[in-house]
């Protein structure tokens, strides 16, 4: 079967189309035949060498190692002790090891079924394969932060994949929700649920703080902001560091300031696409592309200004 695979770090080049044997599932795990794959901004770390370089994974533990988390398709195979999946299921599932010989960009891929739910039946594939890495990552940092409702909630990056999941849950949990994200996108986020707006070109502290005296009760930084969007968060409040890395600031003032990593959960999976069908949930697709043209969809996404995933179909 055809996949994406990388043998050395590198820029988008490092791509390379392969023929691959079809990935056999073991206990407790089934295989997807993959319809699409969405293209995220840590597929390109991987890539790149970024993530071994902060130690995050390791290049040379194999010849090659595959790339991409979000997959959606269809169950074609799962083991005997599986249940709740059947060939011929529409699925979604998360990859979140970054070092196995096939992930997402690939034909097929083998999961685990605890990191594997069913699609939601309003979207089509390429929308669901958006949701999976993104909506559990906005969905873990607010967890983490575990605020009541009517709270006050600062998303940064707002605009963007996780931040545009973690507006819409946070408003869903009746949470207050500041959004920062660049003036041309206020429409756009009052539209998720944003109660309030601060453009990311103002002084952020200051901005929320005018909005919200004394400061927000607690932050989701989709955009690393770190210490600037610390700044905007009370005393004794809370902070959640999306994929934390240097991103993670010192928790001042009592802030209790945790460092979000992502995870696979089935449960937490189903939970967002039922989100998804009661219209809750927005998914934003960009483009869609060929897998073959896995080189092209990187240099769009390294090139910025997208507003939603690209997908790749096989």
């Amino acid at each position: 079967m055809r996949a994406i695979i990388v043998t050395a770090p590198g820029g988008p080049e490092a791509l390379q189309d392969a023929d691959v044997p079809e990935p056999v599932p073991g206990a407790g795990q089934v295989r997807i035949r993959v319809a699409a794959a969405a293209v995220n901004p840590v597929d390109a770390a991987v890539r790149s060498g970024g993530l071994a370089r902060a130690g995050l994974m390791a290049f040379g533990t194999r010849p090659a190692f595959g790339i991409g988390m979000d997959v959606a398709g269809t169950v074609d195979a799962a083991a005997p002790d599986v249940t709740g999946l059947a060939p011929g299921d529409r699925v979604i599932g998360l990859q979140d090891r970054l070092d196995v010989p096939v992930a997402g960009y690939a034909e097929s891929i083998v999961l685990d079924a605890s990191a594997v739910a069913h699609a939601p039946r309003s979207a089509s594939p390429a929308e669901a394969a958006t949701l999976p890495l993104n909506g559990l990552t906005a969905l873990q940092a607010l967890d983490l932060l575990d605020l009541p409702p009517g709270a006050t909630l600062l998303v940064t990056g707002a605009a963007g994949a996780v931040g545009g999941y973690a507006v819409e849950l946070a408003a869903h949990r009746g949470l207050r929700v500041v959004a920062s994200a660049s003036a041309a996108d206020e429409e756009l986020v009052r539209g998720l649920g944003a109660e309030m707006f601060v453009s990311r070109d103002a002084h952020l502290a200051d901005a929320v703080r005018a909005l919200v005296p004394g400061g927000v009760d607690g932050a989701v930084d989709a955009a690393l902001l770190a210490a600037a969007a610390l700044d905007a968060v009370r005393n004794g409040g809370s902070f959640a560091a999306v994929n934390g890395g240097p991103a993670v600031p010192v928790p001042l003032r009592g802030i209790t300031v945790r460092n979000e990593w992502i995870h696979a959960d089935a449960a937490q999976l189903a939970y967002l696409a039922d989100l998804v069908d009661r219209g809750r949930l927005t998914l934003r697709v960009a483009d869609t592309l060929p897998l073959s043209e896995a080189r092209k969809a990187h240099t769009r996404l390294e090139a910025g200004g997208l507003r939603g995933r690209l997908v790749l179909i096989p």
